[in-house]
């Protein structure tokens, strides 16, 4: 692991669970948000509503993908409904903006959220400024990671070199495309053994600490 970090230039951060830890619940408000949404729109039951919100999110990556291919959902108008969410409970974290901000090189998010909710969250947890760009699943075309066209748009339009970036995801299956062309996987979140992961820890921060007190040596 020694030097595994000294040629990373861009790191990128997903933002759900990644830039806030799990126990902020946001995820619970907009799901129920998805639910109502898919009531009123599709006239179907609660019931039957979350089980296809989980469903359309095992395969298609996102609820919204599944909406969109089987219900030709508008999007735009899906994602300011689910994530007009309340931010108030949600801490800032001075320690995590220092270190995100200290890192050499370029800082982007790259989220199945849209680029508004990001902005909102970022705020909320006081670390807006660590970051250089936004990347919502707007700028995919509304195509969710983890598919791989999702990736090469995102990277494109960042000018991303993979073989020089780190790319930090809670959601593990986000990280097999990338970890394929040479992007350095790091998964926050409980123990998953892919083979797909670099690293792993259950907290950014502690692991942004750790990077950079070993000078970007593990």
């Amino acid at each position: 692991m020694q030097q595994a970090f000294s040629h990373i230039d861009t790191w990128i951060f997903d933002l759900d669970n990644t830039l806030y830890p799990p126990k902020a619940a946001l995820f619970d408000q907009i799901e129920t948000l998805m639910v109502r949404y898919m009531t009123e729109t599709l006239a179907i039951d609660t019931k039957t509503a979350n089980a296809l919100r989980r469903d359309y999110w095992v395969k298609y990556g996102t609820t919204l993908a599944g909406l969109m291919k089987h219900y030709a959902i508008e999007p735009e108008d899906f994602m300011q409904k689910v994530h007009d969410i309340n931010l108030d409970h949600l801490e800032s974290d001075e320690q995590l903006q220092n270190h995100i901000a200290d890192l050499p090189g370029r800082k982007i998010i790259y989220t199945n959220g849209s680029r508004g909710h990001a902005e909102r969250v970022c705020a909320a947890r006081g670390i807006s400024d660590a970051f250089d760009e936004i990347y919502g699943v707007e700028d995919a075309n509304y195509i969710p990671k983890p598919r791989a066209d999702a990736f090469e748009m995102v990277f494109e339009k960042a000018k991303v070199n993979s073989k020089t970036s780190a790319f930090f995801e809670d959601e593990a299956r986000n990280l097999e495309i990338p970890k394929t062309w040479g992007v350095t996987t790091v998964h926050i979140g409980a123990h998953d053994d892919a083979h797909y992961i670099d690293f792993r820890d259950t907290d950014l921060s502690v692991f942004l600490s750790r990077l950079h007190h070993t000078g970007f040596r593990a």
